[in-house]
């Protein structure tokens, strides 16, 4: 069954990485989205380039097929990598990112669903040629993996709707009760920030912790919480189907430096500048841009795709 919803998405919008502030963004933008989640929908593709095609490693070229793991085993977290209406197909910007650098090498994408763990053990022995799962580019990965990139990586601060509230940065969130998700970047942005307000004399934010997503916005909506910070892609979604809450910020997903998103391939395979220069097609011919859009991820646009650029600095 086609499943599609008519909505306004409140996004952040982050202008283009070479002239972004790699901390923070507040700036709104506000556009009409239809999710599609069935799963006969229709992939964003553009034409082949054969001189970008002429760059592929010949037996990846000559097979014909681009062979993706994408770690949405289980479900998966919508918009990025999820089962549609069918309970089985995969669909997503991710899986769409997938169709469209294909489209560009003249290859047709194979897709498997795997666990995160299971991604890059595939993408070690070879059954994966490449990997495009939300993969955050950082300095301990690219000892393994070479990155073309086509995402900025973000996360972004929810509040209840009409909340007034706006994060730019650690002071506008002192005294605050925010929630986070124990063990994760989103908690290490936090615990940074709080030090940051004792060294300036102003009040730490108080973190909050929830198993559970639902028991979360459930705090937001009864005001027990002030904040939410997860990652950028699930709370846009979150603001756009439940209309209850709103983006009030974003920080980079590597703060302090700007996180980015790349497909993933073994170091030195051959296939990271086809990727990249793919991209960089899509990219300019604006097919890059109606991928994002159709999943209300105008926000995270990047202007260039770049290989290996300086990703999460090692701890």
């Amino acid at each position: 069954m086609r499943t599609r919803w008519s909505l306004l998405l409140a996004a952040v919008l982050l202008a283009a990485v070479g002239c972004a502030d790699p901390k923070t963004d507040t700036k709104a933008a506000s556009s009409e989205v239809a999710f599609d989640t069935s799963a006969k929908q229709e992939h964003i593709t553009s034409s082949k380039v054969d001189s970008i095609a002429a760059e592929l490693p010949a037996a990846v070229r000559d097979s014909g097929k681009l062979v993706v793991g994408n770690g949405s085993a289980g479900g998966g977290l919508p918009p990025l990598g999820f089962t549609a209406d069918d309970n089985k197909t995969p669909i997503g910007v991710e899986i769409d990112i997938a169709y469209l650098v294909a489209s560009v090498l003249g290859l047709k994408p194979e897709i498997d669903t795997t666990s995160w763990e299971n991604l890059f053990l595939g993408l070690d022995s070879g059954k994966y040629q490449v990997g495009i799962s939300n993969i955050g580019v950082s300095e301990l990965r690219k000892e393994k993996y070479d990155f073309a990139t086509y995402r900025l990586g973000l996360h972004a601060f929810e509040a209840k709707k009409g909340s007034g509230l706006k994060v730019t940065g650690p002071a506008d969130i002192s005294g605050k009760t925010v929630a986070v998700s124990s063990g994760t970047l989103q908690e290490a942005i936090l615990v940074d920030w709080n030090k940051q307000n004792v060294a300036a004399g102003r009040k730490p934010a108080n973190l909050k912790y929830y198993q559970q997503a639902a028991d979360t916005y459930l705090a937001l909506q009864s005001g027990r919480i002030d904040l939410y910070l997860g990652p950028n892609p699930n709370a846009s979604y979150h603001v756009a189907t439940q209309h209850q809450t709103e983006i009030v910020g974003t920080v980079s997903s590597s703060y302090p430096v700007q996180g980015l998103v790349g497909i993933t391939t073994k170091k030195d395979d051959g296939l990271v500048k086809p990727l990249a220069d793919a991209l960089n097609a899509a990219i300019a011919d604006g097919s890059y841009a109606k991928v994002l859009a159709k999943w209300g991820l105008q926000a995270e646009a990047v202007p260039k795709s770049l290989i290996n650029p300086p990703g999460l600095p090692k701890k």
